[in-house]
């Protein structure tokens, strides 16, 4: 039989990410990493298991090139940086999950071997002694949580060099010991900043040179980082936000810069896309911009978070738009402002309610 590729990334840092930060974007972080990663496969692997931080790749009775697999295992890791980097620079939320996410990081382990199979309610999964020495490399003595290991037998299989050299990889001999038996293999420490990171659209932030024609403002009994996350997490929206018949949104991601979502209000269909402006220090900020509504040429409404204690805070909202033609610009005078400052009013007094309800 001929012998077939194992290939595991591991997300490095994930138990402490998971145990001591906020579930639940930590769990949605964790999911896009994957995601990611996922779509990085340009080999046709085959994913045989999510192992919570870890993906279990193989290809059958089938080996990449020596240029194939380095290729691969550069391109997992320029996407998951990637991914990372921007989480980094469209970040909104301040709680610690988001926070501390750029410091995750990643392993890809590669090994081949002559694989069995067995099947689990319809599905086949590799088996035996080869998959299991593939999981083993994952403990290993590596002093890093950044790196490619490639396994010995691997690497003679595709005449990968023990010492092989480029921009990206620099590999040395390493090999451990399990169950008494010795194991070697070469690895290469990963630097992020020898890999080519893709380029991603920046929200840039929107300040306005005037005083906001509609300028609200209401005491919370909560954090401003709750608060927050009740405002920018779209699944709490219709708690709070009425008269609207849906939200559509990426319930996979946590909110950012960038972030897209769309009301639907008597079957037409609102398209927001999350900004941001400049705020005081101690302050947090979520916006919202919308071409979407006929009678202006574009709505923002911004939410700024102000902290009073540990558990309230002076939520403010400001609510700006530009209308080019004279048309527009009566209609906005005569009924839109009105109409407006109603709506964002009866939502705030809403949310108040909710997040009263909910405190207690």
């Amino acid at each position: 039989m001929q012998k077939s590729l194992l290939f595991i990334p591991d997300i490095s840092g994930y138990t402490k990410f998971i145990q001591t930060t906020e579930v639940e974007h930590s769990q949605h972080v964790i999911s896009e990493l994957l995601e990611v990663l996922i779509s990085a496969n340009t080999q046709d692997l085959k994913l045989a298991e999510i192992e919570g931080d870890a993906l279990f790749f193989y290809k059958e009775e089938e080996i990449p090139s020596q240029e194939n697999l380095l290729a691969q295992i550069e391109l997992m890791f320029t996407a998951f940086y990637s991914h990372l980097k921007m989480l980094e620079k469209n970040r909104i939320c301040p709680c610690n999950a988001c926070a501390t996410a750029p410091d995750l990081e990643l392993k890809i382990i590669a090994h081949c071997g002559v694989l069995q199979h067995i099947e689990v309610q319809g599905n086949r999964k590799p088996f035996g002694e080869e998959v299991i020495r593939a999981h083993r490399l994952l403990k290993n003595s590596v002093d890093s949580d950044n790196y490619a290991l490639v396994s010995k037998d691997l690497a003679q299989t595709i005449e990968l060099s023990d010492y092989y050299y480029s921009k990206v990889f620099r590999f040395l001999q390493g090999s451990d010991s399990y169950d008494g038996q010795e194991v070697p293999y070469i690895y290469t420490l990963i630097d992020q900043n020898k890999l080519n990171l893709r380029a991603f659209e920046q929200p840039r932030s929107i300040d306005f040179d005037c005083e906001a024609p509609i300028a609200l403002k209401l005491d919370y009994p909560v954090s401003a980082n709750a608060l927050m996350e009740y405002i920018t997490n779209y699944k709490y929206r219709h708690l709070w936000v009425k008269g609207v018949d849906s939200f559509e949104y990426n319930d996979k991601e946590v909110t950012r810069l960038g972030s897209e979502h769309i009301c639907v209000i008597n079957g037409k269909h609102l398209n927001f896309v999350t900004v941001t402006k400049t705020v005081g220090p101690d302050q947090l900020i979520y916006g919202e911009l919308t071409t979407s509504p006929p009678i202006v040429d574009k709505l923002y409404q911004f939410y700024t978070f102000t902290p009073l204690t540990d558990n309230s805070c002076k939520l403010g909202v400001e609510i700006f738009w530009e209308a080019r033609s004279p048309l527009k610009k009566l209609f906005i005078a005569l009924i839109g402002k009105r109409t407006f400052q109603k709506n964002t009013r009866s939502s705030m007094q809403n949310l108040h309610a909710f997040v009263s309800q909910n405190q207690t």
